[in-house]
This record gives structure tokens, sequence and C-alpha cells, in this order.
């Protein structure tokens, strides 16, 4: 595959600024296309394995498609897996779009992770026709290590699981925290209503040795995000969520074009609305996916821009921008090619999807 080298570092405006992430990163390696045999395209989550379970290795890399070979919204099905090693792509796990227990059926988003304990958890934000014409409420599907569905989860605190997982993962017991862009959301027709019902909602799960994992409590920890039809891009909502020091959540208010807080994450018994805000507006321009760098600092994918910025959390300041998808047929380049994002186990730089061209790529 090609090497891309092109990058675009903004420097920080004073020289006591801390030590950042994104000034070591230099090179961007395009890696395999996240295409399976079906055709499904449009690669959303991406997941790093923590463990080797079933057919999977340790370190792969799992991408999700969240547009079929038509190129229809919500309704791809496929996940594929991409071993570092090997450097090889594999199929690990196709889903009926029409799976009964999930509501309005799969097509699958940027919430996915894999537990320690092998099990896979995948979001499902569905429609019939590529538009929310047809969503449906949608689903958290549990896959065990093969590819298999063991469990499907729904209900009314689910509704268009979408952004990308924040994960606290204890092996027996685990906290999954998920934003929710489905409540009240209409057709993107017209000028579509912006549409302030988005949740935030932590799930506290419990796995016994063996068996999926159970959820033992439901908690909404953010509420009154706001969503909006999209015929471009399906929808706009709450994308990135990253657990930091201190009990906070970070969560990518898109919309708004913030990042904000909320405390007392793994603890608190109600919602804390859309929490502080941490930084707003500047080098964010439609923040979506959100990770944690070894350094502790936030780095968010742009929507509207293929940059990703470098924030620290503990000031809020925007440090860093780094273009990392400069395709100029996008105005501005890289417009809507940037989703999901994953730290590598070595913490020496990062995974990223381009979806423009359905490729994983790698920065370091």
């Amino acid at each position: 595959m090609a090497t891309l080298l092109t990058f675009n570092v903004v420097l920080p405006a004073h020289a006591d600024e801390p030590q950042g992430f994104l000034p070591n990163i230099h090179k961007h390696l395009s890696l395999t296309s996240t295409v399976p045999d079906n055709g499904d395209q449009n690669p959303y989550a991406i997941a790093v394995a923590p463990v080797s379970a079933g057919k999977i290795q340790k370190d792969d890399v799992l991408v999700d498609n969240f547009n079929n070979a038509a190129n229809l919204q919500g309704v791809g099905t496929t996940i594929v897996d991409y071993n570092p090693t090997t450097k090889q792509m594999s199929l690990f796990a196709q889903l009926p779009h029409d799976l009964p227990q999930c509501p309005g059926g799969v097509g699958l988003s940027t919430a996915m992770t894999m537990l320690k304990s092998g099990w896979v958890i995948v979001g499902s934000t569905p429609s019939n026709d590529g538009t929310t014409d047809t969503k449906g409420a949608g689903c958290l599907v549990v896959l065990d290590p093969n590819g298999k569905v063991v469990d499907v989860w729904s209900g009314p605190n689910i509704n268009d699981p979408w952004g990308n997982m924040a994960v606290i993962d204890n092996g027996s017991t685990a906290t999954l925290f998920v934003s929710n862009a489905g409540f009240g959301l209409g057709s993107a027709k017209g000028t579509p209503p912006v549409v302030i019902q988005s949740t935030v909602l932590r799930l506290d799960l419990s796995i016994a040795e063996g068996k999926p994992p159970v959820i033992t409590h439901q908690t909404v920890v953010g509420s009154g995000f706001s969503a909006q039809a999209d015929k471009g891009v399906f929808l706009v909502g709450p994308t990135g969520l990253a657990m930091g020091k201190d009990d906070k959540l970070y969560v990518s208010d898109t919309l708004a074009n913030r990042i904000s807080e909320i405390w007392d994450a793994t603890t608190r018994t109600t919602s804390a609305g859309v929490g502080r805000t941490l930084t707003k507006d500047g080098m964010l321009l439609r923040p979506l996916a959100l990770a944690i760098a070894p350094n502790g600092h936030l780095l968010t994918t742009n929507g509207l821009n293929g940059k990703v910025v470098e924030i620290d959390p503990q000031t809020g300041k925007q440090l860093y921008a780094q273009w990392i998808d400069a395709n100029k047929a996008q105005t501005p380049p890289g417009n809507g090619d940037l989703f999901g994002i994953a730290m590598t186990p070595a913490g020496d730089g990062f995974y990223y999807v381009e979806d423009d061209v359905n490729m994983l790529v790698l920065a370091k």
C-alpha cells in the first residue's frame, strides 16, 4: 500500500505549552481496504483487540462498516479484522440486516469495543433505505470471538447507539458509555430540525467466566445533547466518548462544535445534562471520535475537514491540529472522510479510517 507523508502541524502559541503527542506523528501508512467480499463500505468504528480469542489475535484491529455495497447508510452489516503482524484483512462477522431482536435491524455504527473476556459489542443505527425516514431504534449486539451473535440489547434507553464507546474493563466487570442519537429524530428532507434529546448511557456489566456479559445497571449520565437528521451523513449527533482522569467522561458534542465534560461519570445516579464545556470552536470543526493519547491529552477527528486535534483536558486548550486526510476532492480537504480513531497498543501512534477510500490507516 502507498505511504502518505502529507501532514500539517499547527504549533502552540506559547513555548511553555505541555509536550504534545501530534508533533511526534510524521507518517501515515495505508494498511488495508476495509471492504469485505459483500462490498460493504463506509468504515466507522475501530477497536483494537486487548486479547487473543477465537478468530481474533491480540492487537488485531476491528473495523465495522455502516453502508452496504450500494452505499446506502445504516445497512452495513460487516466487521473486518486486520492483523498487524500478517498484514492481512479478514472478515470477522457478517450480521443479518434483518435481526429480529434489534428494532429496525442492523446498520453498524461507530459504537464498538472488544472486552478482555473476548466478547465484542457493537452498536446498530439501522435504516431500510439509507435515510432516517426508515430508521429504527437499533440495539447493541454481543458477539463471541468467532463472530457469532450471542445476545442483543435493546430497550427504552437505547435509541441509535452512535458514538465510539468509552470502556472501563476489569475482566469480570466492565463499564460502557455509549451515546444514543436517535431520540426524536425524523426525516432528513428539507431542513431537518435540531433535536435536543440525545443521551449518554452508562451500562454496568457483569461477566461470568465463559458466559456473555449481562447488564446489571443502566444509567443515563448525560442528556439534552443535540442531533439532526442529515441527508449526506445520515445524522449528526454526539459521537466521541473518552474516559479521562478523575472520573471525567469527555463527549464530543458534535453539532455544538464543542467537547463536553461529565464529572463523576462512573458513580453518578442522575444525568449531568450536557455537562461542562471543556473547549469549543477554535480548531474544532464538527468533532467526532475521541481517544486518549499516552500523555493524557484528547485526540478528536474533525468531521468537516481532514484534521485531528489535540486538546489538554486539564486546561481545555487546543494545542495542535494535524491534517491527516488532505484529499482535495472534498472542500475543505478531507471533509466527511474521518470517523473512528483508536490508539496503537504501544502508544506510539493511532489508527484511523478514511471513509472516502475505505482504508484503514496507521499514523505514527
